[in-house]
């Protein structure tokens, strides 16, 4: 089944396989995608989907070094360079739009921009900076509701630009810790007013900001990634984890989003996602769901056969081997990944991995 080609919403896939979003930090100017991006993606069109690397939707969510942005005609202009490349190898490609809210440094920011989140606490760990090295993360300014107005209205201009770029369509980052995790999750999120009173509450912001993007272009033209029982940027568990991700997962089915992209860690070490967590939200969701987390050619298949899901990401597989798909089909031996290049700023371990017969 992973070869079939698939029908999410109006978007006519080639197969089921999606390259999953994989930070790789090369927009190393002024944070605009680059001919060496475009590359990189165009190399892997050959994926049903591609979704990118996350993208920040305003200069306070730029929190890692050299990641690149959605929100001035300059960016634009550079992801138009990505979007043409895979279309014209018959692709399809969405962009991630991740908000790092709190998971962020100072010094990775541009002038003017500041460090938010839901609460003044920061992100427990370090995290790497190009003028600094590795830095504690940055204390955020707690967000007042003119912040997440302003944010929600960020989220909705990008989703324009993402359309006027060449994009087929956007993925919003609700998971691994980052803004609108950092909402949805009462280890960070400890508000008492609207947006962190109770699980309504908490799922208040990511609502507003899923409504916001689809009233701007569309909501079949809006996915979303969600990882209940991840751990990554101090987020964990909680005793109320299934009912607020079912009662999430009900409302967003309300909108009829492109997708819902269910990411299980546990492959690399995180908690496993329920299965019957799993099979209730693809219940909820009343539209094409996707799975990832470690899957492999056989699992993949299996997943697809017992209706699981209706396409499967994979993410390292893709980083590694820009012909993933025929590499499958034949059974043919991957690639390693290069760990020592992931978040590098040149075309080494980038754009340069063989593909079959090179």
């Amino acid at each position: 089944m992973l070869f079939e080609s698939f029908t999410a919403r109006k978007l006519q896939l080639g197969n089921r396989s999606v390259m999953a979003p994989m930070t790789r930090n090369r927009a190393v100017k002024a944070s605009t995608p680059n001919e060496l991006m475009a590359q990189y993606y165009g190399q892997r069109a050959s994926a049903g989907l591609i979704i990118t690397e996350g993208v920040a939707p305003s200069p306070n969510g730029l929190g890692y070094a050299r990641i690149p942005g959605l929100f001035n005609a300059q960016q634009v202009s550079g992801w138009k360079l990505v979007t043409d490349a895979v279309h014209a190898r018959g692709g399809k490609i969405v962009v991630q739009l991740m908000h790092t809210g709190r998971v962020s440094h100072a010094a990775n920011l541009p002038a003017g921009a500041a460090v938010v989140g839901p609460m003044a606490v920061a992100c427990p760990g370090q995290m790497y900076t190009d003028a600094q090295g590795m830095q504690p993360h940055s204390t955020p300014r707690a967000m007042t509701e003119k912040d997440i107005a302003e944010t929600v209205a960020e989220f909705s201009r990008s989703a324009t630009l993402a359309i006027e770029a060449g994009f087929d369509g956007l993925e919003l980052h609700a998971a691994n810790g980052y803004l609108i995790e950092q909402f949805l999750n009462p280890i960070v999120n400890q508000r008492s007013d609207a947006y962190g009173d109770g699980m309504d509450g908490r799922n208040r912001f990511a609502l507003e900001v899923a409504r916001a993007v689809s009233s701007a272009i569309g909501a079949d033209r809006v996915g979303i990634r969600l990882s209940p029982y991840g751990v990554f940027n101090g987020t964990g568990a909680f005793p109320e984890v299934d009912a607020q991700y079912l009662a999430l997962v009900s409302e967003l089915s309300t909108l009829g989003l492109l997708y819902v992209h269910l990411l299980d860690h546990s492959a690399m070490g995180a908690p496993p996602v329920p299965a019957g967590l799993k099979a209730l939200l693809r219940q909820r969701f009343k539209g094409p769901f996707i799975l990832t987390g470690g899957f492999d050619r056989a699992s993949a298949e299996s997943a697809l056969g017992a209706n699981q899901a209706d396409l499967i990401a994979f993410g390292r597989p893709f980083l590694a081997n820009p012909d993933l798909l025929e590499r499958m089909r034949t059974n043919a031996t991957l690639n390693a990944p290069d760990m020592a290049t992931f978040y590098t700023a040149d075309a080494k371990g980038y754009t340069d991995y063989p593909t079959l017969g090179n």
